[in-house]
């Protein structure tokens, strides 16, 4: 009775010119598709920041992936999701629009924990990828049980045929513990993968007590080849992710402490390389791996109630638009009841721009509070994404398409492009000129293709053929073509993540394994005439069957290419240069420093008294805040050296409101390390905190701003931090608030180490308009 179905089924549908048959095991027909729409833009969504509300107070170090499902999946670090909630081993969830999430599980459990890790240890920030057709997590052990010392931390990698498990753990780690010099170990930790188009993977890995390092991986990604490369200085950096763009790796890392509940500063930078061993550098030429340590900030605090932003994970929707996902502290209700000491740490995701060559998130407006336009998960034209021989949204031309399963993975109902006499063709509604295609490809006959041409049919098509037997991308228009080699460790027969995009008179093609920056192979060509205003997306298979799935057609993103406006100082409203005498107005805070005014300078000798903690025995040269917005301003000449250890000396800004309620800006040695840190002080929860974020990098001499606002609705003081090697290109960093109804009066300081014998030299402080 079930063959007599299948093949009047079958009959009728060739009766009828469908598309859509059963495949061989008896895969159910697809419940009635709507009709195709004519529109290539996918269904808008709105997300609010956090993502994870729903099921989780706090869900750190987020690592993403899009499973061959249809689903995207989350991943956190070990700890409770709520308070007094279980201390989960790693977590999951899952979302089909990357708006609304619902939480699956843990990674390991008693049963599969890892023999080799201690019983003690956690297990820290995994990373998620895609490699050779099964799912790989690569995650922190913080102790294993080789070793009787506590904290000797290390990357572990675990395998599973779908992305929530069974995980099956290599059985020990992907590189030994690392001692560190004297005791204690180095901060093995935070693994990020990246594969090249050359065949290689890469893993990264490290943290600010040592750095960030990279190494080759051998063929099966589980263990360690080779001496590691060390590519950030090593007290600045930690929470890496590399994505290749235009030729270039972008590393991209966090800095600051992560985890200092309502004054934390953490953010993320980043630096690139046309090498993926570096040397990374910012936009000023600056390296990452020098003791004046450069950055290019991606995202910082803003003055909403979001601070501590960072330890990310980047995803293209499938318009082509990057997104970040992060964690963040809500900077007034920044820890878990239960247990004590822990922070909320909630993922948000924002959109992240491309900008004269510099990632930077949401043009440089920062963390997003309140509805925001969402990545685009879905197909236009009437495609169903997870099922695409499912619906009309294709129409066939030649050959035959059906619906199949992934007998062999997790990907379910899938479409098999199949040639009948010489090769499958289907064809989608008019798309617009700037389109985005990107499907789960997977080639089973060694000789055969897939082609996706763009442009209808006519002389100004475009073609993309990823070829099985060639081993070649290959991009073209008539005769003229461009190819890439498929590394010869890439088995196509695998699931691969295939993308085209046509957008200002050119069309990029890109093939990786997991879709998340990593290249298999990439191909930009610029064809001669511009593609039709409107015309169908062709895709085809020859020599051999092609398999779909995940496929999307949608209008291209429209790129922001201008930053937000950063504030600007105005007209001098009061200025010190040191002339003669203070000016009247001054007044000391403490004890006076021992500073001699003269020539134009105000020389402060540093004495190793500081501002922070409950000494409060620093002196500080004060005055009275104007009312309304302002910026306050100075100039300071401070020589830190370089490499040496001269913690924490500093001078520059300061705003306060109380011996622990202030904020400071300055340059300051800390360890090896030079840089800007903008801190700041509070009692809250019974305690004192500092912390800070940090950028830079630092000259002798500096410039400093610091820009007042006033929060309309809350009332709060809102301190932007900005820094100037030369007086002229400015760094805008991170934004502190302080409480509304308070007083604050602002100036000047000088602290910290009292070895070597060092001297701070400002020669101005002065008020402006803000312009």
């Amino acid at each position: 009775m079930e063959i007599r179905f299948v093949a009047v089924l079958a009959s009728l549908a060739l009766a009828l010119g469908a598309t859509t048959l059963p495949d061989s095991g008896g895969t159910a027909p697809a419940a009635a598709a709507p009709p195709p729409s004519d529109s290539a833009r996918a269904p808008a969504t709105t997300f609010t920041n956090p993502i994870t509300e729903p099921f989780a107070d706090t869900y750190a170090d987020p690592a993403i992936i899009r499973g061959k499902d249809g689903w995207w999946y989350l991943y956190a670090t070990s700890d409770p999701l709520v308070s007094g909630g279980h201390f989960g081993n790693m977590h999951v969830a899952r979302s089909r629009d990357l708006e609304s999430w619902e939480y699956v599980g843990t990674i390991f459990d008693e049963e599969n924990r890892p023999s080799w890790a201690a019983s003690a240890s956690y297990f820290w920030a995994p990373d998620i990828r895609y490699v050779d057709g099964r799912y790989v997590m690569y995650y922190t052990v913080t102790d294993t049980a080789a070793n009787p010392d506590p904290w000797d931390y290390t990357i572990g990698v675990a395998t599973a045929p779908t992305p929530t498990g069974p995980w099956t753990d290599s059985g020990g780690p992907v590189l030994d513990p690392r001692p560190a010099a004297g005791d204690g170990y180095l901060n093995t930790i935070d693994p990020a993968l990246f594969a090249d188009d050359d065949g290689s993977r890469y893993l990264y890995f490290g943290g600010f007590n040592g750095g960030i390092w990279v190494t080759e991986l051998d063929e099966t990604g589980m263990r360690a080849v080779g001496e590691p490369t060390q590519v950030t200085v090593a007290d600045r950096y930690e929470g890496a992710f590399v994505v290749k763009r235009d030729g270039w790796y972008y590393l991209m890392g966090s800095s600051a402490n992560c985890c200092a509940g309502p004054v934390t500063g953490y953010s993320v930078y980043t630096g690139r390389s046309r090498s993926p061993l570096g040397p990374f550098t910012d936009h000023e030429g600056v390296g990452l791996d020098e003791s004046r340590v450069g950055g290019t900030q991606v995202v910082a605090q803003n003055g909403n109630r979001w601070i501590g932003v960072g330890h990310h994970a980047v995803l293209t929707d499938v318009s082509g638009q990057d997104w970040m996902l992060y964690h963040a502290i809500d900077k007034d209700d920044a820890w878990l009841e239960e247990p004590g000491g822990v922070n909320r740490r909630p993922t948000l995701i924002d959109r992240m721009d491309w900008i004269d060559g510099w990632p930077v998130v949401n043009a440089g407006a920062g963390p997003s509070e309140g509805p925001q336009p969402g990545p685009v998960a879905a197909s236009g034209l009437g495609i169903v994404s997870d099922d695409p021989a499912a619906g009309s949204g294709l129409r066939r031309v030649a050959g035959s398409i059906a619906r199949g399963s992934d007998g062999s993975g997790d990907a379910g109902a899938i479409a098999r492009l199949v040639p009948t006499r010489r090769d499958a063709v289907v064809r989608t509604a008019p798309a617009p000129r700037d389109v985005r295609v990107e499907a789960d490809v997977r080639l089973p006959d060694a000789d055969g293709s897939f082609t996706a041409t763009l442009g209808g049919r006519g002389p100004a098509a475009v073609s993309v053929r990823l070829d099985a037997g060639a081993r070649e991308l290959v991009v073209g228009q008539g005769r003229r073509q461009l190819r890439a080699a498929v590394p010869a460790n890439v088995d196509l027969r695998d699931w691969h993540v295939l993308s085209v995009e046509a957008r200002d008179g050119a069309v990029a093609a890109r093939l990786s394994s997991s879709g998340l920056g990593d290249v298999d192979a990439e191909v930009r060509f610029e064809p001669r005439g511009s593609l039709p205003r409107r015309a169908p997306v062709s895709l085809a298979a020859d020599g051999g069957e092609t398999q779909l799935d995940n496929l999307t057609v949608v209008a291209a993103h429209e790129p922001v290419t201008r930053r937000v406006a950063e504030p600007r100082a105005g007209e001098v409203t009061f200025a010190d240069e040191f002339d003669g005498e203070l000016d009247p107005g001054w007044r000391w805070l403490h004890e006076p420093a021992g500073v001699d005014v003269a020539d134009g300078a105000l020389s402060w000798p540093l004495t190793g008294h500081d501002l922070v903690g409950s000494a409060n025995d620093a002196p500080a040269l004060l005055r009275d805040a104007p009312d309304g917005d302002y910026v306050l301003e100075t100039t300071v000449t401070l020589p830190l050296g370089e490499d040496s250890v001269r913690n924490y000396q500093q001078a520059g800004l300061l705003v306060h409101a109380g011996d622990d309620d202030f904020l400071r800006l300055a340059p300051v040695s800390i360890w090896q390390t030079r840089q800007v840190e903008f801190g700041k002080e509070l009692t809250a929860d019974g305690r004192t905190w500092f912390g800070g974020h940090v950028s830079g990098p630092v000259a002798d001499t500096m410039h400093l701003r610091l820009f007042h606002t006033t929060d309309a609705a809350t009332g709060e003081h809102e301190y932007r931090a900005a820094s100037s090697r030369d007086g002229r290109s400015w760094r805008f960093g991170a934004t502190w608030t302080l409480p509304a109804g308070t007083d604050p009066a602002v100036g000047i300081y000088a602290g910290g180490g009292a070895t070597p014998s060092t001297t701070a030299h400002f020669d101005t402080v002065r008020l402006r308009e803000l312009g």
